[in-house]
């Protein structure tokens, strides 16, 4: 196996007929190449596009706020038992937990590119292959990741937080080691399943996992008083209903085509499969981790406890209605990847600007209604009067956060599906840590603005600029090139070991 821009290539030596299976999901694909849409007119265009992507946008938007509604509840009980549970688990959750999570998702979506492309060409069997080589490989990150959450402690006090946050936090992490591992199943496993457009079953699973855990969390804080670890346990026990419900489904007979069982070709080419994972975590990590280091940089200030406490809400907020455009980001990476697989580009680049358009109307209503209720937003998580006020005066920059990240996920979505993830990683690197970083640290120490300025900082010279960049990439990209690069490829996936 050898890799080729970031794609993946098996070398030949057993050919593989490609399947010719059709199915109600199939034909979403197929109908999106025809002459005969694209003849029609814009409206009915933009209207039949919006039907395929938001076939996988509603129902991934729908699970992701589920999973991510499950560290709401647990941090919104956490800060009713006081000031440094919250801060605790704030830390532990977006610092500890928010880089494994930005580092395994974004490996995991190298799935959203082989599985995308190959779905989109009818190439069924490399799926499961994918998806176990996907398995594999997370697990063995998963183990090398292990020493972060045992050493959270000291590893928090050198990044400068307080000790008696830092003590907790490490606490809280250990707590978190069973949901560290149920990441590298449930992730390939969610990226499988969205790639042949079975979208609606991890909602379902997502929505069963959140009424579980809403209701051990108020059994076990406000029954039995198990204080911060047993919400913990019970965050733990939900995500982990996930993995065994995704898993059921896929191994008893919801994929008959895409799962042909347990493989021995999952073992080889592991390297080549490793590459494309780790150019899709790096450029997504960047991503996830950028607003995490907000939280660390702002656990320096003075009165840190009241400044982390006021930012982990308003990031709690922001994560939530991020679901939102991750599911167009989801939403986007399989459109693009299903018509760059079958040979259309000016499908790919139409699916593309729907999704772009819908993303950003959605954006501004919720730009919109931070703007009008900054008073309220923190209630839901506490109750103490000087984080209530921080909250209000960190909103503008909540809306604005809320306004570029309603964009830019749906371009990283893009690259995703195109398979640029090595390029965007760089772009990252620049956009993120040598432009907004420096600019956010300058304004929050060196102009005294404190949580403001880092954050106005970060967004204005960071976020804003990157989703510039990758929009004039997007806008000058040659779809049609890119559909053949695609479809050459996945003609080759179908030559295995």
């Amino acid at each position: 196996m050898a890799t080729n821009g970031g794609r993946v290539e098996e070398e030949p030596t057993t050919l593989v007929p490609l399947l010719n299976h059709t199915s109600s999901n199939v034909s979403l694909v197929s109908k999106s190449s025809t002459d005969h849409e694209l003849d029609q007119s814009l409206q009915k265009r933009f209207l039949v596009e919006s039907k395929k992507l938001w076939h996988i946008v509603g129902p991934a938007i729908f699970s992701r706020i589920a999973s991510y509604s499950m560290f709401v509840i647990t941090q919104a009980f956490a800060g009713h038992l006081g000031d440094l549970e919250l801060a605790a688990i704030s830390i532990a959750t977006s610092v500890i937990v928010g880089f494994d999570f930005g580092l395994l998702l974004g490996m995991a979506s190298a799935l959203e590119t082989l599985c995308g492309q190959a779905y989109g060409a009818k190439n069924y069997r490399m799926l499961g292959i994918y998806l176990q080589r996907s398995w594999i490989v997370l697990f063995l990150c998963c183990i090398l990741i292990l020493p972060l959450y045992i050493f959270a402690s000291p590893v928090l006090k050198l990044l400068g937080q307080p000790a008696d946050i830092s003590e907790l936090s490490g606490i809280v992490a250990m707590s978190f080691i069973p949901l560290h591992f149920s990441l590298c199943f449930q992730f390939p496993l969610q990226r499988f399943l969205q790639s042949q457009l079975k979208t609606y079953v991890i909602a379902w699973v997502s929505l069963g996992a959140l009424i579980v855990h809403s209701i051990m969390s108020w059994l076990v804080v406000s029954r039995f008083q198990l204080g911060l670890v047993g919400t913990v346990v019970t965050l733990n026990i939900s995500w982990w209903l996930i993995v065994f419900g995704l898993f059921a489904y896929t191994v008893f007979g919801g994929c008959p085509d895409t799962w042909t069982g347990f493989s021995m070709e999952a073992f080889s080419g592991l390297w080549a499969f490793v590459k494309l994972s780790a150019a899709s975590g790096v450029m997504l990590c960047l991503e996830n981790w950028y607003y995490r280091i907000l939280i660390v940089m702002t656990g320096n200030l003075e009165n840190a406890k009241i400044a982390v406490d006021a930012l982990s809400i308003c990031m709690s907020i922001n994560g939530f209605e991020l679901m939102i455009p991750l599911g167009f980001f989801a939403g986007t990476g399989v459109r693009v990847a299903n018509e760059l697989g079958a040979g259309n580009g000016k499908g790919a680049r139409f699916a593309t600007i729907v999704s772009v358009t819908t993303s950003t109307v959605i954006g501004l209503f919720f730009w919109l209604l931070i703007m009008l209720f900054h008073n309220e937003l923190a209630l839901i998580f506490t109750t103490s009067e000087p984080v209530l006020e921080a909250v209000s005066k960190l909103s503008l920059l909540l809306a604005f956060t809320i306004l570029l990240n309603s964009v830019q996920p749906v371009l990283s979505g893009v690259a995703v599906g195109s398979g640029w993830q090595s390029y965007v990683a760089y772009i990252n690197i620049g956009c993120y840590y040598l432009i907004g970083l420096p600019i956010g640290f300058a304004m929050g120490w060196l102009f005294d603005l404190g949580v403001m300025g880092i954050w106005a900082g970060m967004i204005f010279g960071g976020t804003a600029f990157q989703t510039v960049v990758l929009a004039i990439i997007t806008s000058r990209c040659d779809w049609e090139k890119e559909a053949q690069r695609a479809s050459t490829h996945v003609k080759k996936w179908a030559v295995v070991h």
